[in-house]
C-alpha cells in the first residue's frame, strides 16, 4: 500500500496507473460485445453448459474473462499474439538473419515486434476458424441444431473478420500499456481475464463447503496450498544472486576517476510469469485441436483426436507432467533471449569493468552463462512444481474448481509482483530525476 501511495503521489506514475485501469475497462466492455450470430442468447446458453460440463472448454473460457462464454469479438483474447511470439522466438533462434536483427539494438528489436504483429494476423485468421466450426460441430452434436447460423460466405467472412479484428485489437491494447502504462501489458490483461472469473471460482468452492461438510477440509488445504504458492512465489521472485564487479581506475577529459566496486545482480527466475503463459497456450492446442476433429468421418482422425483430447485433459497426469516439462523448456528458452552473458560481458569490458578473478572478455562471458544455467535451474524446477501444485491437490482432493483457482492464482501473484516491481523502480527512477533537477 505505501508504493502504491507514493505512486499516486507522482504525477507521471499516476497517469500511467489510471490508462492502465482505462485500458482494463475498455477491454472488459469489449468481452461483452458479441459476434453478429442469428440467436446470441440462445448461443450464450449453450456455451454456459458446455462449459460447465467440459474442465477443458471451461479452463479456456477462464483465461479470456468469460469472453469465450459469451462468444465476443474478444473470445481468441491473447492467444494467435502469444502463438506468434513462441514461433518468431524460435525463428530468432534458428534463422540467422534474424538472430543477426536481434542483436542490433533498440531498431532491430522493434523490427522483430513488427514481425510478431504480422504473424499475429494469419495465426488470428485460422484460430477465428477453427473457433467457429468447433462451437458450430458442438451445438450440432449436443443441442441439435446449428447455433451459428449455418452461415453463407458472406456471414463466414463477417464472423471471421471480426473475431480477428478482436484479437489483434486486444494485441495493440496490451502494447498501448506496456508503452504509455507500467508493467507488462499482455501479462496485465491476461491478469484481469482471470480476476473477472476469480470470484466465481472460489464461489463454487463456497458452495462446495455449504452444501457438503466433508468438503471443508479440502477447502482448508486449498487455502494452506495459496498460501505456500504465495510465499514460495514471492520467495523465487526476490531471490538474486550478486556478482561482483570492479572498475579501474581511468582518465578521461584530463580527469582521473578512481576505480569502483558494485554488483551485478542475476534473478533466480530472469524469465519472470512468460514461461507459465506460453506453456499454457501451448498446452490448449493439442486438445482444441481434438475438439476440432472430433467429428471426422475417418476412423484414423477421430481416433486420433480423441487422443489428443484424452491425453491432453487436464485430469490427466501426462498433461501435468508436459505443463512441467514445458515451464521448464520456456524458462530456459526465454531467459536466454533476456540475459545474453556475451554482451553483457562486452560491455562490461567495454566500460573497463571486471569480475574479480576471471579473465574480462570470453572467460567472463562464460562464468556468466554458467552462473545464469545454474540459476535458471533451480529457478525454472521451481517454478514447474509450483505450476503443478494445483494438480497434485486436486488428484488428493478430487475438486477441479481448485486446479483452476490454483493455477490462476500462481499467474495472479507472479504479475503482481512484477507490475510491483517495474512501479518501485520508476519510483526511484522518479526520486533520481527530481533530485537532479533541484
Amino acid at each position: 500500500m505505501r508504493v502504491f501511495r507514493e505512486a499516486f503521489r507522482s504525477p507521471d506514475l499516476r497517469r500511467r496507473i489510471l490508462f492502465v485501469l482505462g485500458i482494463v475497462v475498455i477491454y472488459r466492455f469489449l468481452s461483452y460485445v458479441p459476434v453478429p450470430v442469428p440467436d446470441n442468447a440462445a448461443l450464450a446458453q449453450f456455451l454456459e453448459r458446455l462449459f460447465n460440463s467440459s474442465q477443458l472448454l471451461g479452463f479456456a473460457n477462464l483465461f479470456t474473462g468469460g469472453s469465450l462464454g459469451n462468444f465476443s469479438i474478444v473470445m481468441m483474447s491473447l492467444g494467435p499474439y502469444i502463438n506468434a511470439s513462441i514461433v518468431m522466438q524460435l525463428f530468432t533462434k534458428i534463422i540467422p538473419s534474424l538472430e543477426a536483427l536481434s542483436k542490433e539494438g533498440e531498431s532491430g528489436q522493434r523490427k522483430i515486434i513488427q514481425y510478431t504483429r504480422l504473424l499475429t494476423l494469419p495465426f488470428a485468421i485460422l484460430q477465428a476458424i477453427g473457433m467457429v466450426i468447433l462451437i458450430r460441430q458442438s451445438s450440432i452434436q449436443i443441442a441439435q441444431t446449428d447455433l451459428i447460423g449455418n452461415p453463407d460466405l458472406a456471414q463466414w467472412f463477417l464472423m471471421i473478420t471480426v473475431m480477428t479484428a478482436g484479437s489483434m485489437l486486444l494485441m495493440w491494447l496490451g502494447e498501448l500499456i506496456t508503452e504509455k502504462g507500467v508493467g507488462n501489458g499482455i501479462s496485465i490483461i491476461i491478469l484481469a481475464s482471470i480476476v473477472s472469473t476469480l470470484p466465481g471460482t472460489f464461489g463454487q468452492s463456497l458452495d462446495l463447503a455449504a452444501n457438503d461438510s466433508t468438503k471443508i477440509i479440502q477447502i482448508i488445504l486449498f487455502a494452506a496450498g495459496a498460501l505456500a504458492v504465495i510465499m514460495a512465489m514471492v520467495y523465487l521472485n526476490e531471490g538474486q544472486r550478486s556478482i561482483p564487479v570492479s572498475y579501474a581506475r581511468r582518465a578521461r577529459d584530463n580527469r582521473i576517476y578512481s576505480g569502483v566496486d558494485t554488483h551485478l545482480p542475476i534473478r533466480l527466475i530472469t524469465a519472470g510469469v512468460i514461461p507459465i503463459i506460453f506453456a499454457l497456450a501451448f498446452l490448449a492446442v493439442p486438445p482444441f485441436l481434438g475438439q476440432l476433429l472430433s467429428g471426422a468421418s475417418t476412423p484414423w482422425v477421430a481416433g486420433f483426436a480423441q487422443w489428443l483430447t484424452t491425453t491432453f485433459a487436464t485430469t490427466n497426469p501426462w498433461y501435468a507432467a508436459a505443463y512441467f516439462g514445458l515451464v521448464v523448456v520456456f524458462t530456459f528458452f526465454y531467459t536466454s533471449i533476456v540475459f545474453n552473458a556475451k554482451d553483457i560481458a562486452e560491455r562490461i569490458q567495454k566500460q573497463g569493468g571486471f569480475i574479480p578473478g576471471i579473465r574480462p572478455g570470453n572467460e567472463t562471458a562464460k562464468y556468466l552463462a554458467n552462473v545464469v544455467n545454474r540459476l535458471t535451474l533451480t529457478g525454472a524446477v521451481a517454478l514447474g512444481l509450483i505450476a503443478i501444485l494445483p494438480f497434485v491437490v486436486e488428484r488428493l482432493t478430487n475438486t477441479q474448481s481448485l486446479t483452476i483457482g490454483g493455477t490462476s492464482l500462481l499467474i495472479i501473484v507472479s504479475v503482481a509482483l512484477e507490475t510491483m516491481k517495474q512501479i518501485e523502480s520508476r519510483l526511484i527512477q522518479t526520486s533520481y530525476d527530481g533530485y537532479n533537477v533541484r
